[in-house]
């Protein structure tokens, strides 16, 4: 439901000078291994906890889920993913605290 964050976004949230963002977090991995998009897709943003309210307005809210709880996926072609641990501190979304993403592939 939430596009990916970009400079437009903090800009509009108020933020002064550079404030990482997923749009750029995306460039930037793909630029590493020699690829680009066109355009930054919607991100699957497993945590963030973003419910619609009676007015059917988005409600930024502090996430419900705890240390430890992961989620298991299984990729059925060959694929490039990119992580980016969302660095949203001007809305609580993140508790206004970003923390490090850890992440296992087997």
């Amino acid at each position: 439901m939430i596009a990916a964050c970009d400079i437009h976004r903090y800009r509009q949230l108020g933020a002064v000078g550079h404030h990482d963002n997923c749009t750029q977090n995306l460039a930037h991995a793909l630029e590493t291994v020699g690829l680009s998009a066109a355009v930054t897709p919607a991100p699957l943003n497993l945590f963030m906890n973003v419910p619609v309210d009676d007015s059917g307005q988005l409600d930024f809210r502090s996430p419900v889920s705890e240390a430890g709880q992961y989620v298991a996926l299984r990729a059925e072609m060959d694929l490039v993913i990119v992580f980016s641990a969302c660095p949203q501190d001007m809305v609580p979304v993140n508790d206004m605290r970003p923390t490090d993403a850890h992440f296992l592939i087997a």
